[in-house]
């Protein structure tokens, strides 16, 4: 289901502003004060799958480089260093790959560079080496909390209005009781919704969603 609604996905791009904070609004405040060089450099991001981690790291490193700066994003592997890096699933790492975060981290905290990763658990609660645990709580540490229906279905009409149509709310609130609860995952639902309201020239309705949702099982 994931990948075949997630293809036709366009060059939509997580950012801070398309982000709904929700519970999130210190952590939002914290890294866009880091971006603009003020406060702390490095963080540990943790929370359910779905709730908004990757958003983050990616929205970032997008903001990063919209100002020329280096930056990278990566996923269960250590990226080379560069001024912002943004690693995803830490708890993916093997052994090698957590002494090359331990290494990195030191040098990005010693060079004054970002460095942001996210795992599922609290570093407290990873499966990784103590010392690269140790340091991963040396910055600001958040857990990323989900959304609420309510936030979820203002994040859907947000991105319904970003790809330039209106999200009737009863579309809305069928996708919340029917759809699968993290939010890229209703995203995914709702960019085919369009894709497919727009090449049978109807309107996005209930009953369009019950034909994506019946072709997604």
């Amino acid at each position: 289901m994931n990948q075949l609604l997630l293809d036709i996905t366009p060059g939509w791009q997580p950012t801070l502003g398309n982000f709904v904070a929700g519970r999130n609004l210190e952590l939002l405040a914290a890294m866009s004060r880091a971006l603009a060089g003020d406060g702390e450099r490095c963080f540990y991001l943790w929370g359910e799958s779905g709730g908004g981690k990757s958003h983050l790291l990616q929205a970032c490193v997008s903001a990063a480089l919209a100002e020329e700066r280096c930056a990278v994003y990566a996923r269960g592997q250590v990226p080379p260093m560069v001024e912002v890096v943004a690693l995803d699933d830490v708890e993916l790492l093997d052994d090698a790959a957590q002494v090359e975060l331990f290494n990195l981290y030191n040098a990005m905290r010693e060079g004054g560079g970002m460095l942001l990763v996210s795992g599922k658990a609290s570093p407290l609660h990873l499966d990784l080496r103590d010392d690269l645990r140790t340091r991963l709580g040396w910055g600001l540490v958040y857990q990323v909390h989900g959304l609420s229906d309510a936030e979820k279905a203002q994040a859907l009409a947000q991105h319904a209005q970003s790809r330039g149509f209106v999200l009737p709310p009863e579309v809305t609130q069928y996708l919340l009781r029917h759809g699968r609860r993290d939010l890229p995952s209703l995203m995914a639902v709702l960019d085919a919704l369009d894709e497919r309201s727009l090449r049978l020239h109807r309107a996005p309705s209930v009953p369009l969603l019950k034909e994506i949702l019946q072709r997604a099982t």
